[in-house]
């Protein structure tokens, strides 16, 4: 594969996964010292990773989750931030300036603070109560977000008494590194012949996808194809598609689907009925494409986030030489004071 380290991802993905006890013992933890909700406050693309661990509490648990935005959150306050929240910040470099910034005020408040980041020696992993390191990059980390925060999810609902297979689900995730890497290997010709095709004088691609998975439709239009490569986006979730973005698609314009494996695939469906009626250029994305041996269905749908995202990286890792873009060139983030 092309600029790909085999050892490297397992290893990074490996430890994720492996983190289960440690963050349910958090979890109870600060459910046992009286915790009655859970913020998930992460800064741009951290914050949206967290948006699948976020739906599932919202839908599946009657224990109050909330997923803000720091800055708002700084300007405004939130009337159920305090002493009985359990606070979530993701932030790869554990450097991020709103993340510092939130963990002093949440920390002001009496909040108990769970971080995710590579580095145990950053100021927010020194600023949390609990910290969980993974030694990810910008190439690597999605995927351990997205299961670090599913397993805080789960974790509270095994505490509650909402979510009986804790021991299944976490069982069956052992096989999920695996799993990743084969279906990074599956996607690669794919990755290189959509480069060419996304990558070659497009204005801009409409990006769709439904439930657990349009989170990673959001991160990748933003966060990689707008940031990393100046590539115009617009996510939409597929509920809203017909109501105004459909007017945007015609023929030549590029629209791009998201699919997962619950049971919003229907929308996303119905918007793949519709694009080729007006557009010749639909490109699917499916998770229930992938094999992942060893994963029941119901597991799959937790972590069909993942799997976009991984095999996500190699389409980007395509389109960076296509258009000869170091995915890692910025103009203005961390260059410019703003």
């Amino acid at each position: 594969m092309l600029n790909f380290d085999p050892d490297r991802f397992l290893s990074i993905q490996g430890t994720a996964v492996s983190l289960a006890t440690d963050i349910r013992t958090a979890v109870a933890g600060a459910i046992a010292d009286g915790a009655e909700n859970v913020f998930f406050l992460g800064a741009g693309g951290a914050g949206i990773l967290m948006q699948p661990a976020f739906n599932l509490l919202r839908r599946a648990s009657t224990f109050p989750a909330f997923l803000e935005l720091n800055a708002e959150i700084l300007e405004e306050g939130h009337v159920h931030l305090g002493e009985r929240s359990i606070v979530i910040i993701p932030s790869l470099s554990g450097t991020t300036a709103e993340a510092i910034e939130i963990i002093a005020y949440v920390k002001e408040r009496g909040a108990t603070v769970l971080s995710f980041t590579k580095d145990a020696q950053s100021p927010v992993a020194q600023a949390s109560d609990t910290t969980f390191t993974v030694p990810a990059a910008d190439d690597t980390s999605s995927e351990s977000f997205y299961v670090q925060s599913l397993y805080v999810a789960l974790a509270i609902m095994a505490e509650r008494g909402e979510y009986a297979d804790w021991d299944r689900t976490v069982a069956e995730l052992q096989q999920l590194s695996a799993g990743l890497l084969a279906a990074k290997e599956a996607f690669e010709p794919r990755a290189a012949t959509l480069a060419a095709e996304l990558a070659a004088g497009e204005d801009y691609h409409i990006i769709t996808g439904a439930g657990s998975v349009w989170a990673e439709a959001y991160y990748y239009g933003m966060c990689i194809l707008e940031e990393m490569q100046w590539i115009r986006t617009r996510p939409v979730h597929a509920s809203d598609f017909f109501h105004g973005t459909l007017e945007l698609v015609e023929k030549g314009v590029s629209v791009i689907s998201f699919k997962g494996e619950d049971a919003s695939r229907a929308l996303s469906e119905r918007v793949e009925a519709f694009v080729p009626r007006v557009s010749d250029r639909l490109t699917v994305i499916d998770t229930a494409d992938f094999a992942l041996d060893g994963i029941s269905a119901d597991v799959r749908a937790f972590v069909a986030p993942a799997v976009l995202a991984t095999v996500l990286e190699r389409l980007s890792a395509h389109i960076e030489q296509v258009r000869r873009h170091p995915l890692d060139v910025r103009r203005y983030y961390r260059r410019l004071t703003y």
